[in-house]
C-alpha cells in the first residue's frame, strides 16, 4: 500500500486559514463546490469538482503537497504528490 512521504514534515500546529472561501472563485465570479486547505501555508481554494479547481492550481503553482477538507464535519487529508490520503 502506497504511503505518503510529505506528513511528517507538515507544520505543527497547522496553518490557520488564510481567508474562509475560494478568494480565487470569488475573484471571477464562480462558485466553490468545496474548499480545501492548503496543510503548508493555509490557503483556501476549490476543490476539483469546482469549475476551476484552485486547491490542485495552488499545489501546482507552490509544490506544497498535503490539503485537508475545510468542510465542516469532515476531516480528512490528500498528498497531491504521492496520490494517498493521509
Amino acid at each position: 500500500m502506497k504511503q505518503c512521504t510529505h506528513a511528517d514534515a507538515l507544520p505543527h500546529p497547522e496553518p490557520a486559514p488564510l481567508s474562509d472561501t475560494c478568494l480565487e472563485c470569488l475573484a471571477v465570479g464562480s462558485h466553490p463546490v468545496q474548499l480545501r486547505l492548503c496543510l503548508d501555508c493555509g490557503h483556501v481554494g476549490c476543490c476539483d469538482s469546482s469549475p476551476l479547481r484552485h486547491a490542485t492550481e495552488h499545489h501546482k503553482e507552490t509544490g506544497h503537497p498535503i490539503m485537508r477538507t475545510f468542510e465542516p464535519g469532515e476531516s480528512w487529508r490528500w498528498c497531491f504528490v504521492d496520490h494517498v490520503l493521509v
